[in-house]
């Protein structure tokens, strides 16, 4: 598979305009996508994951170690994972051992069935050299909400799973969506409220999500211009986007391709060949409709 030859639409708006872009400098975060296949099938997920999908194949050790080495070569400093539900690859805890032995892990979970079935095999992580910590999907503090957009009962499961971890030894955190107009201090005092019930730090991290929209989808946002890149960015916010100091690595037809944003896989123009020392340096367009919630909302998918 050759790399993608960017078409007018990367540079210019439709409008004419010079697409604002990020420059992709240095490799802090490597991400793995494990694989569009789910245990749940929700109508919301941004990666169109669900049951047997294969959009995205599932990883096995033989693909990420040689990822995992030249990254080290680079500078990494941090190994993430997400799927789907990465707990579907069943050779996701020996990936987490090769790559923990190295530098800590961020898993992205949704917290029920496939991780808690797994439990004993990953309490196994807690004797790695480096820490590896969870984020667990709960996309709102009551379960009218969140078994809504999930399934009946799957609230209740990522809460026990989440306990279930952070009882184990784990540093966990929460993934919730953002919706329009929403009294953040409310939603966020809730959150506390459900976390002080279960026994946990009300101090977890929670990590706040735009709708994404499906792969595919072409929602109307503003366009991202150079002209708004300089106007509302200075050089060290444009230094904080994702794609100016992470990659995400996913499996296509059978190769492991390096894309330029951990938050778009479903537009091959993003996609910078199959090594990660020749995707370092390529100018990131703001092309994709996800770019508008970076510029507009901050939106990463890091931890810090």
């Amino acid at each position: 598979m050759m790399q993608r030859i960017h078409t007018e639409n990367w540079f210019k708006t439709p409008e004419g305009d010079s697409r604002g872009y990020i420059e992709s400098d240095r490799l802090r975060e490597l991400w793995f996508h494990t694989g569009t296949a789910c245990n749940l099938q929700c109508s919301f997920c941004l990666e169109g994951s669900g049951p047997g999908d294969t959009r995205l194949e599932l990883v096995k050790f033989a693909d990420v170690k040689p990822l995992i080495d030249e990254s080290l070569t680079l500078g990494v400093e941090q190994f993430s994972f997400t799927g789907g539900e990465p707990f579907l690859a069943k050779q996701l805890v020996k990936i987490l051992h090769y790559a923990a032995s190295f530098r800590p892990c961020l898993v992205l979970t949704n917290g029920t069935e496939a991780i808690q079935q797994r439990m004993d095999e990953v309490e196994t992580l807690l004797k790695a050299d480096n820490p590896v910590s969870f984020r667990i999907s709960i996309d709102y503090p009551t379960a009218e909400l969140h078994d809504a957009g999930r399934g009946e009962g799957t609230f209740d499961k990522a809460l026990r799973g989440l306990k279930k971890l952070y009882d184990a030894g784990f540093s966990v955190s929460i993934a919730r969506h953002m919706d329009k107009g929403e009294n953040t201090s409310a939603v966020e005092a809730q959150y506390q409220q459900l976390l002080k019930a279960l026994g946990l730090p009300e101090d977890l991290n929670i990590v706040a999500f735009p709708d994404f929209a499906a792969p595919g989808s072409l929602p109307n946002v503003p366009q991202v211009t150079t002209a708004c890149m300089t106007t509302y960015q200075t050089e060290e916010s444009r230094s904080s986007f994702m794609c100016a100091f992470s990659k995400m690595v996913v499996k296509k037809q059978g190769e492991m391709r390096v894309y330029a944003c951990t938050l778009v896989d479903d537009d091959e123009e993003y996609d910078q060949g199959d090594s990660l020392t020749k995707s370092l340096h390529q100018r990131v367009s703001m092309k994709h409709h996800r770019c508008y919630s970076c510029f507009a909302y901050g939106s990463s998918c890091s931890e810090g």
